[in-house]
């Protein structure tokens, strides 16, 4: 093997690669949609996982959920556009597992659809902060434990957005274009402290976020028109990527971005 930092995957066997087991993920926006499907995910190969939404009741309901099937998973509410929340959750974090090795930055907002000579400076302040701030400044906080855990894994959700736009979704494609180039920076610097950050852009999604898009008929016939894939996707099918990406099965790949949008971005 050549000199350097050492192989986390050496000697294992493929399917153990994917484990897990004594990993803390936090995730934030996990009370329903991707977030909730990733958190599952984790949980489900062995991870403790921290749910967090604005909520405390919604994330309360996803623990006792996950308790019950017997995963590791605490509950914590979060607005991730908030400074002192966002540091409460880290803390908050740490004080219960010990540390923390999976930083899934999920939370997002899209208040509106519009062109960008009608989006206001409130809006635009608004969808920078929980979009892109939020991830900026979790990452950072998180930064002393993923360096500690030596296999430390950042994945921020981004979109297909921020690297192709649509019409009125101006702003969210910039914030999430940005995004993208916040986990090429992370990957970059952060490599030397065996830290790995990559971004996942999904495609149109069936969640309670997108439906102003999937409930629009005149969308989803353009959608089964034009996609390869023919249709929308499902939250689930994002977490084979998200666990991959997460796990010692992952850990070459780093500063990447992953599409899951059934061919939109050949359309």
């Amino acid at each position: 093997m050549q000199m350097g930092v050492q192989c986390p995957c050496e000697m294992k066997s493929t399917k153990k690669l994917f484990d897990l087991d004594g990993k803390v993920a936090l995730v934030t926006g996990s009370s329903k949609g991707i977030g909730f499907a990733i958190a599952s995910a984790l949980a489900e190969y062995g991870a403790k996982v921290v749910v967090s939404s604005r909520s405390q009741e919604a994330v309360d309901e996803i623990v006792t959920e996950f308790k019950a099937k017997g995963y590791t998973a605490m509950a914590q509410a979060c607005h991730v556009g908030n400074s002192e929340q966002r540091k409460k959750l880290v803390q908050k974090t740490i004080e219960t597992f010990g540390g923390i090795d999976i930083l899934v930055n999920n939370a997002a907002i899209n208040p509106v659809f519009e062109g960008l000579e009608s989006m206001s400076e409130a809006v635009y302040d608004k969808m920078m902060n929980v979009n892109l701030k939020a991830a900026f400044d979790l990452s950072n906080l998180c930064f002393s434990a993923l360096k500690k855990s030596k296999s430390g894994s950042i994945i921020n959700i981004a979109s297909v957005e921020g690297l192709k736009p649509s019409f009125g979704l101006g702003v969210y494609g910039i914030t999430k274009a940005a995004l993208i180039m916040l986990s090429q920076v992370q990957a970059k610097e952060w490599g030397k402290y065996g830290i790995r950050s990559n971004a996942i852009c999904p495609g149109l999604i069936q969640t309670k976020f997108s439906a102003a898009l999937w409930k629009n008929e005149a969308v989803m016939q353009q959608v089964v028109k034009d996609l390869p894939a023919g249709r929308m996707a499902q939250p689930q099918e994002l977490t084979g990527l998200a666990v991959y990406l997460a796990s010692n099965a992952g850990s070459y790949s780093t500063g990447g971005i992953y599409t899951v949008d059934g061919g939109h971005m050949i359309v």
